[in-house]
């Protein structure tokens, strides 16, 4: 009987294992930092003059055209908010001189064509 339950013990700790393989590693594909909402993965790539949101569902990349979205910033004291629009294939992009130094928070909401919104929370290193 102790056979038995050992044997059934394993094999469900084995399946859970599995299936949290199956949803795939939070690694990033642009270099920034990746949130998952739904099963649906946001990275956010700041660089000099611009932030992006890049979004991949299952590591396909999802056609942004007609979405739109907003990031909040937060650092130093003060909150900015900025406008996230379509910047080709999966990127929604901001444009401009942003304060973006380490510990910054990041909260984006980005909303697609005909799909509720999803919010996603970074912080910059």
């Amino acid at each position: 009987m102790k056979s038995i339950i050992t044997i059934v013990s394993a094999g469900a700790a084995l399946a859970a294992s599995c299936a949290a393989l199956a949803h795939g590693v939070l690694t990033p594909q642009y270099g920034g930092q990746v949130a998952k909402v739904n099963d649906v993965s946001y990275e956010l790539v700041a660089t000099k003059g611009s932030i992006a949101v890049y979004v991949d569902d299952h590591g396909q990349k999802v056609d942004v055209a007609g979405g739109k979205g907003k990031l909040l910033l937060v650092g130093g004291g003060a909150k900015t908010s900025v406008a996230l629009l379509p910047a080709g294939g999966n990127k929604l992009e901001a444009k401009g001189n942003f304060k973006l130094a380490a510990g910054t928070k990041v909260v984006s909401v980005v909303t697609l064509s005909g799909k509720a919104s999803a919010t996603a929370r970074y912080e910059l290193k």
